[in-house]
């Protein structure tokens, strides 16, 4: 969601933070804006609405100087887009940027108006300016007023403070929103992404929960959340510059769909022991087989990684698996039963709703697992074990490298459960095993049907609703591919379970609605047909995404036929998850959407 760009250096400020927040719209962002301290030590900002070629343009004709600077990409919560509520939100000597929530900002207006003060904005983050003024009115000064101002405020946040007649400090507080520290040779950088800071520097320091943080160009002081003076660690982390290129292609999605089988082989190859027969998992592993249950917990695309995953656990490995919504999951209090484990999936490791649920979850589960795409984020540090999708920084909105690496390293996990509870022969794990290693090339020949599957797409483009169907494991991808479709082309689209077609989905169905059939040669494909027919009955247009053998099978019927390679029924929800993809990325380019930054949606949601 929002980014954060701190800085603190011997070179004009303002042009190096507009370069940081360009790395950081892949997160989505509706504004943008920069405050500096000048040489004169005076406090300015400029502002835009929109993407930040608005800001650039407007800081052509109104310089900012200074080396000390804040920067900000907004995603609206509190009030519309608009200069006025876009960051850094300034109070006389003090601009803030803030990422996250505040959730008792409406008392803090009501003390701020009883004492005569005026608001410019409908945001909750003024508050936190004009708190700050107060403090500093009262003969505080900027350290003391800015740990004042934290210490009243609830909820999620990242905050970075910079003071008027202050050109050398600023002052970071991270409390449920991620920030990071960058260390440099005579600077010092803040950012609420390590890809941010990747051209500054590659020496890294995460705040952790509660931790506040006073910053000049040659000293960091960090306090943990009862004030006490901590030590945090520093990492050296490796970003590769190119993962921000859209490597020859017109937009990311594009380019992270075509890495999958790269990406794929990476992961596949990570968990596998060094003959290919065994899974090996990172550190000193995991015995699944003293585990009666598992509860499995994510938000959007990760929660269909997980509803696809329930069938392996409890086909290949016997154990019955819960999968919840994470935004719902704690608020329902669910009882977790002994030898239960907890498993949660991000991709960015930072998703609220999902840590929350998995620090409900710590002391009851037995053991906590994370499947995450960032190493270093909150959700992996704060699990007993973190398995990586190693899926590369996925900077198109609209998840797909990610999805199908979060399927692999779950159906890794699923059948290492077997292995450890007996339920799969070593000479059986290693065929399943070598029918995994298949999928790189089986998505290559998949995005191979990349012409057909755009041909269809422009048909798909015209409709004002798609219905897709699938059955058995197959469900959980009909409703990722009616996902992707409405995030980035905007068309309103639904997944079903194929055989609840008839229980009322069936309704909408007349020649104007696209029903994508997703239908693998399975042991159900007989049943999906069956289902395809029904809609065909009453004149709708179906989309038949299946292999050789099912095209035979299905005959001409439908209106289109996608033919996708066979693969093994258990892997065939990561192979399908590419037409869906494919379908959704070319409908979105036939309406002329802006693919990678959909409107309204944020990669990293940070907020509950």
């Amino acid at each position: 969601m929002c980014g954060i760009v701190g800085i603190l250096s011997d070179h004009e400020a303002a042009p190096i933070i507009v370069e940081a927040l360009k790395r950081l719209e892949y997160r989505g962002y509706d504004s943008a804006g920069i405050a500096t301290v000048d040489a004169e030590r005076r406090l300015d900002r400029r502002r835009a609405v929109g993407k930040l070629v608005n800001l650039s343009d407007l800081l052509v004709h109104e310089p900012l100087a200074g080396k000390a600077g804040i920067g900000h990409t907004r995603w609206a919560t509190h009030g519309a887009p608009s200069v006025a509520n876009a960051h850094p939100h300034r109070a006389g000597p003090v601009a803030v940027v803030h990422n996250g929530i505040i959730e008792n900002f409406r008392e803090l207006r009501q003390d701020l108006a009883a004492r005569g003060i005026d608001f410019e904005t409908e945001t909750d983050t003024e508050t936190v300016a004009l708190l700050a003024q107060c403090y500093l009115e009262q003969g505080l000064d900027p350290r003391e007023a800015a740990e004042r101002t934290v210490a009243r405020l609830e909820g999620a946040f990242a905050l970075c403070f910079l003071f008027e007649g202050e050109d050398d400090l600023l002052i970071a507080a991270r409390k449920g929103s991620p920030l990071a520290i960058g260390h440099g040779e005579g600077e010092v950088f803040v950012g609420s992404d390590a890809i941010a800071l990747a051209p500054m520097t590659d020496r890294i320091t995460y705040l952790e929960e509660g931790d506040r943080a006073v910053l000049t160009r040659t000293s960091i002081e960090i306090y943990d959340a009862a004030g006490s003076p901590v030590s945090r660690e520093m990492r050296k982390i490796r970003i590769d510059a190119t993962r921000i290129d859209k490597g020859g292609h017109k937009h990311f999605m594009a380019k992270e769909i075509a890495e999958q089988p790269t990406v794929l082989g990476e992961a596949i190859g990570h968990y596998l022991s060094q003959d290919g027969q065994r899974v090996e998992l990172p550190g000193e592993g995991l015995d699944l087989g003293g585990f009666d249950r598992v509860t499995m917990v994510a938000c959007g695309t990760a929660y269909y990684a997980c509803l696809t995953a329930k069938y392996w656990f409890e086909q290949i490995a016997g154990l019955p698996v819960d999968v919840d919504v994470a935004s719902e999951f704690r608020y329902r209090e669910p009882p977790v039963a002994a030898r239960t484990l907890a498993v949660f999936v991000s991709q960015s490791g930072e998703t609220a709703d999902t840590l929350a649920a998995l620090r409900y979850m710590r002391g009851k589960a037995e053991r906590v697992v994370s499947v995450v795409n960032v190493a270093e984020s909150s959700i992996a540090r704060e699990s007993d074990l973190a398995l990586p999708i190693l899926a590369g920084a996925e900077i198109g909105v609209a998840s797909t490298k990610a999805f199908t690496c979060q399927l692999v390293v779950l159906m890794v996990l699923a059948l290492k459960a077997a292995a450890d509870r007996g339920l799969i022969a070593p000479e059986a794990l290693a065929d399943r095993l070598s029918e995994l290693r298949t999928l790189p090339g089986l998505f290559n020949a998949a995005l191979a049907r990349s012409d057909a599957i755009e041909t269809a797409a422009r048909r798909v483009s015209q409709a004002d609703d798609v219905l897709f169907l699938g059955r058995g494991q197959m469900f959980p991808i009909a409703l990722e591919g009616a996902l992707k479709l409405k995030e980035i082309s905007y068309i309103h689209a639904e997944g079903y379970a194929s055989g609840e077609l008839k229980h009322g989905p069936i309704a909408l169905v007349d020649d104007s609605v696209p029903v994508i059939v997703m239908a693998p040669s399975d042991g159900l494909f007989d049943k999906t047909v069956s289902n395809m027919q029904e809609v065909m009955a009453r004149e709708g247009m179906v989309l038949l995404i299946t292999d050789a053998q099912g095209a035979r099978a299905a005959g001409d019927d439908a209106w289109a036929t996608l033919v996708m390679p066979k693969v093994p029924d258990a892997l065939a929800p990561i192979l399908y998850a590419v037409p869906a993809q494919l379908l959704a990325y070319y409908a979105a380019v036939a309406k002329g959407t802006d693919v990678d930054q959909p409107r309204n949606l944020a990669k990293s949601v940070t907020v509950e």
